[in-house]
């Protein structure tokens, strides 16, 4: 019997240890207490179980005294380190998990610790990047990131996922570094990481992970260790272990920018011994190269100023933090405050001011944003909430004092909270604050503070303000280290030190002398020149603080520690033409920036203006602006708190990429103007993107004399239903649509979300088909369309059929109709009239101006007016031949309401069709006419020749006309060679004379057709080939347009919208070209 009981429990256990030892195992042989009923930590001491772990004790040293008998040493120490291993790992997470389970926010050591898992919020990491070095200001780098689109899909990475073999990849992942601003994340990304992992939730397959802070390893750089000496010197629950080699370990090193260890990679010598002493950067470059302990898996993170201290070969993946997405912000406040009320009010209010949305993706500033806003709804602060930078840190600063104040020095809230201490302290923390940013160190020491006259022992009971601003972190056995929370707190705090400064003493910091300035614009003369001249934009957020104090509304929210100046609101002006004579001098856009942020900081009304003007004149030349550097003019505009009800891009540049890269500016915009901006297929995209949101605000949107075509709208319409109902104004005159657009136009007016009133369909070859189609959604109980434009449409009186079927429907809403310039004749009339004479016609305007009608189809007009006289007030017959009797007919009715009837001009002379109909006389005049132009016996041809081959010619030629236009006017010329046709104002002319202000056309058979506009010059881009060689000009100056046809197709080239406030004059301008034919012109009309 005690022979089977030994047999059997010999058996157990070896085939236990068997398993246990076999290659590739990951498991550990449970501890003698393990598998017994209790845990490590039972205190029971009864004599059974005693006797079990006895047993066990002495079976397992039995066991490896037999391997070290038969040589197998390996396996005796294998053995040894995966039977006491669990037991280690056990105690091991149980230490860490009361390590990481509480966390301060945003804080070191200041109020009550929060649960972790309570309090986390995912943040959004994405996969990419290199180990490059990116110093730019980290503040900048959130604002940039926040409005640029990615220029490949980004991949997206859980926590739990960071180490995960991505598909495609064959090897493990062995080093990873995790990049992110101050502030981000970084630190409680990987204290969650670790603590799913001690509470067994994830990372099972990870048999120790050991976090590292390099703040920590600066306390030892100057004592040598081995790994395991140095992993038992911070992790004592582990001093059992003697190797990690046959386990799974993820050392992870937080803070790579707070190093301050001599990590060199190319001159370290090579180290393979985990036993072997030597210093911590020998130790951990070994270990990141993957010399010592290879198996090992690495996590490193890091600012991105510091990325490239790693060498790119030494990291397996570049992943990224970057903060909350909009949703992750939200959940952040959810969880922060209990009361639904409130976090739906600060959630409200952050995504009104644009500024704090932006910054609201770092989540320290989540915390500070939340303290604020805490203190405004306790004490019931009749005062806005913040919306600059400023505003914010200085109600956190007060907030802070206040808690202060009440929590630790037993005071009442009535109390004044600025004393003479509480002065004191955030004068020095100031003054460390302007040291150490001068210096560029953002992690100080003992003896850093002592130069500044802080008490370390008064500052750790000064917990109201100093911990909650400053961050206190002991290293084991050696000093405290130091940092502000937050990279702009620090900058803050030295902005207000420098100003304090100068109004206490009249010393300007900025000047490195320190000597006296007479008054504050010198002070910020000098910030800003020394912001300007940082080749990283280190000072940019620091001389915003700087401005953002000059203004007396934050002066006031620090009554009692910042004096008032009178100074300040008499050079306010003074100082922002300061910032605007350098953004003028200054050809660098981040220096631009940095100005235009400042304007935002000091509430200037004029930011939006002023980089409308640098984009505009040419100071920021748009081709060369790349997608990062429109992300940041799109930050500061849409933190400009500016009214964008308005948005017309030629403002801002009339092209196609300049509309793609404010397309966040245009969705907030109530009335969206991009006429005449060579838009394509692309724009409309986007637009339909932009239109299918739940939050564009867009409900005018003009998209006329931009060559779309038909392939345009069906992308600006594709998935009419996902539109968001909002749009109410569509013009899209000159956009060379064809029927096909009207058969999507159709769909949209008969949606049920669509919610348009007023669509110009006007200048387009639609055609009566065109117009058929379009009239099925116009009949369309869902449609609400209240006027349509359809002037020169290529329509014909078959059109009139379809239209009167729309004005007799009793759901139609329409009460505004134009038809002008369309082929209508009386018989098109008469059918219109059908529906005009409905008691459903609602029509209260009516455009039929040049449209072929004589005295037949007035009477056809007067006789429906009759029927039904109760809506119709407008009647627009002009240029057309109504006669002495149609014009009788009309007047004569009284009983119609029109107010307004327009028939003249009128006469015989417009019935001819089309546009011929306007055709005009060119009067030349001879005073312009150089001697190298010839005109032809029939005044018909004028040809530049050239007088004497070997003599110096002029290079142009110009000829103007010397008769004014006014209203509506046509001329065709026929040219060749290469010459501008342009219409110029009074006071352009003269012999010799340069065009400044002008609108044409550029023509040469010898390179691109270009447009020329106010002296600028521009290529047309086409779908089809280019226009011929005779081109049609059509002025409407009671209209405002100036357009180019081909005169062969009616081809639509181009159009100008101008606001013509006296005659116009048409004018040519011959080029000489070596060794090409002459130019040439030849008119439709005699040129008298």
């Amino acid at each position: 019997m005690l022979e089977i009981q030994i047999v059997s429990y010999v058996t157990n256990e070896l085939k236990m240890i068997q398993q246990v030892l076999s290659p590739g195992s990951v498991e550990h042989l449970k501890s003698p207490m393990e598998g017994l009923g209790v845990d490590d930590d039972d205190d029971d001491d009864d004599d059974e179980m005693e006797r079990k772990k006895s047993s066990r004790e002495a079976f397992l040293k039995l066991t490896q005294n037999f391997l070290r008998n038969m040589k197998q040493a390996e396996l005796a120490d294998l053995l040894q380190s995966k039977t006491y291993g669990g037991a280690h790992q056990h105690r091991f997470k149980l230490h860490l998990k009361r390590r990481f389970q509480r966390v301060f926010e945003g804080i070191a050591k200041a109020g009550s610790p929060a649960l972790l898992n309570q309090i986390y919020t995912e943040l959004y990491i994405t996969e990419g990047g290199t180990g490059e070095v990116n110093d730019e200001h980290e503040v900048r780098r959130i604002e940039r990131a926040y409005h640029s689109k990615p220029h490949r899909p980004e991949t997206t990475i859980r926590q739990e996922d960071i180490f995960k073999v991505p598909p495609g990849r064959d090897q493990p992942i062995g080093t990873v570094m995790t990049k992110g601003v101050a502030g981000i994340g970084k630190t409680v990304l990987t204290q969650k990481f670790t603590l799913d992992w001690a509470e067994g939730k994830a990372h099972q397959n990870i048999d120790f992970i050991f976090p590292f802070t390099f703040r920590e390893l600066n306390t030892v750089k100057e004592k040598k260790f081995s790994l395991m000496d140095l992993v038992h010197h911070f992790f004592t629950e582990t001093k059992g272990i003697c190797s990690f080699e046959h386990f799974q370990v993820l050392f992870i090193f937080d803070g790579l920018d707070e190093s301050r260890l001599p990590l060199d990679f190319h001159k370290t010598k090579i180290l393979t011994d985990p036993q072997k002493s030597t210093s911590v950067d020998v130790l951990l470059t070994n270990l990141i190269r993957g010399n010592l302990l290879p198996s090992a898996r690495l996590w490193i993170t890091t600012r991105p100023a510091a990325a490239n201290q790693i060498p790119p070969w030494c990291v397996g993946m570049v992943t990224e933090v970057r903060g909350f997405t909009d949703p992750q912000k939200e959940e952040y406040f959810r969880k922060r405050f209990r009361d639904e009320e409130q976090a739906r009010r600060i959630v409200s209010h952050m995504k009104t001011s644009r500024s704090l949305h932006i910054m609201c993706h770092i989540p320290v500033f989540c915390w500070i944003t939340a303290t604020v806003f805490e203190d405004i709804v306790k004490n019931r602060k009749c005062r806005g909430l913040p919306k600059t930078l400023t505003e914010m840190y200085i109600h956190f600063l007060v907030v802070q004092t206040k808690v202060k104040k009440v929590k630790y020095d037993g005071g009442a809230e009535t109390d004044p909270h600025w004393t003479p201490e509480s002065r004191k302290m955030i004068e020095s923390l100031g003054k460390l604050a302007f040291d150490q940013l001068q210096k560029g160190n953002l992690i100080f020491y003992e003896s850093d503070l002592t130069e500044c006259d802080i008490n370390i022992r008064a500052a750790s009971v000064y917990s109201g303000v100093f911990t909650q601003i400053f961050r206190e972190e002991r290293g084991l056995y050696q000093d405290k280290v130091f940092c502000f929370v937050h990279l702009s707190v620090q900058e803050f705090l030295a902005a207000l030190h420098v100003r304090l400064t100068f109004i206490n003493t009249g010393v300007n910091l900025m000047d490195h002398k320190g000597v006296k300035v007479p008054d504050l614009n010198v002070l910020y003369q000098s910030a800003l020149e020394e912001a300007l001249q940082s080749p990283n934009g280190h000072l940019d957020l620091f001389v915003r603080f700087l401005l953002g104090l000059s203004l007396q509304s934050n002066q006031s929210l620090l009554e009692g520690l910042l004096e008032r100046t009178a100074e300040d609101s008499q050079n306010y002006q003074q100082t922002v033409q300061c910032i605007k004579k350098y953004a003028e001098n200054n050809r660098s856009l981040d220096k631009m920036l940095c100005l235009f942020h400042c304007l935002n900081e000091m509430r200037h009304s004029s930011v939006v203006e002023e980089i409308q003007h640098h984009l505009t004149s040419g100071n920021l030349r748009t081709p060369h602006l790349s997608p990062t550097d429109w992300s940041d003019l799109v930050s500061i505009i849409l933190s400009s708190e500016s009214n964008f009800d308005v948005f017309d891009l030629k403002c801002y540049g009339d092209s196609e990429e300049v509309l793609l890269m404010l397309l966040p500016v245009v969705s907030l915009s109530i009335t969206a103007l991009l006429e005449g901006c060579d838009l394509s297929g692309r724009t409309c995209e986007a637009l339909r993107s932009i239109l299918s949101s739940p939050s564009c605000s867009i409900r005018e949107l003009d998209l006329s004399n931009n060559s779309l075509g038909d392939s345009g709208m069906k992308l600006l319409l594709a998935g009419v239903e996902s539109l968001n109902g909002k749009l109410e104004i569509l013009r899209l005159s000159f956009c060379s649509l064809s029927e096909e657009s009207c058969e999507c136009l159709s769909a949209l007016l008969g949606c049920r979300s669509c919610g348009l009133r007023t669509l110009d369909l006007s200048n387009n070859n639609l055609q009566d088909s065109g117009v058929e189609l379009l009239c099925v959604g116009l009949e369309s109980p869902c449609c609400s369309l209240e006027a349509l434009r359809l002037g020169l449409c290529c329509l014909s009186g078959g059109s009139c059929q379809a239209l009167c079927s729309v004005l007799t429907s009793p759901s139609s809403r329409l009460t505004a109709l134009d038809l002008s310039n369309n082929d209508l004749n009386d018989s098109g009339v008469t059918l219109l009239c059908e529906g005009l004479q409905s008691p459903c016609c609602k029509l209260e305007s009516l455009g039929l101006s040049g449209c072929l009608i004589t005295e037949e189809g007035c009477a056809s007009l007067a006789s429906a007016l009759r029927s039904n006289p109760s809506h119709l007030m407008e009647l627009d017959l002009s240029y057309n031949h109504p006669g002495e009797t149609g014009v009788k007919l009309l007047s004569d009715g009284p009983m119609w309401r029109a107010k307004t009837l327009r028939v003249e001009p009128s006469g015989v002379r417009w019935l001819t069709p089309g546009l011929r109909k306007y055709s005009c006389e060119l009067t030349v005049d001879p005073s312009t006419m150089s001697r190298n132009l010839r005109l032809s016996e029939d005044n018909r041809k004028v040809t530049h020749v050239q007088q004497d081959p070997y003599a110096e010619n002029e290079e142009s030629s110009l000829l103007l006309c010397s008769n004014g236009l006014t209203g509506r006017c046509y001329w065709e010329v026929e040219w060749t060679g290469e010459l501008n046709m342009f219409v110029c104002c009074r006071g352009s002319e003269g012999k010799g004379d340069t065009i400044s202000d002008h609108w044409g056309l550029g023509c040469s058979e010898y390179a691109n057709h270009t447009i020329r506009m106010a002296g600028k010059t521009g290529l047309i881009s086409f779908s089809n080939n280019p226009f011929s060689n005779k081109v049609a000009a059509y002025l409407d100056c009671p209209a405002g347009t100036l357009s180019f046809f081909d005169a062969c197709t009616l081809g639509h080239i181009k159009t100008f919208w101008i606001k013509f406030t006296e005659p116009v004059y048409v004018g040519f301008e011959f080029f000489c070209i070596n060794d090409f034919p002459p130019s040439s012109i030849k008119t439709s009309v005699p040129l008298c």
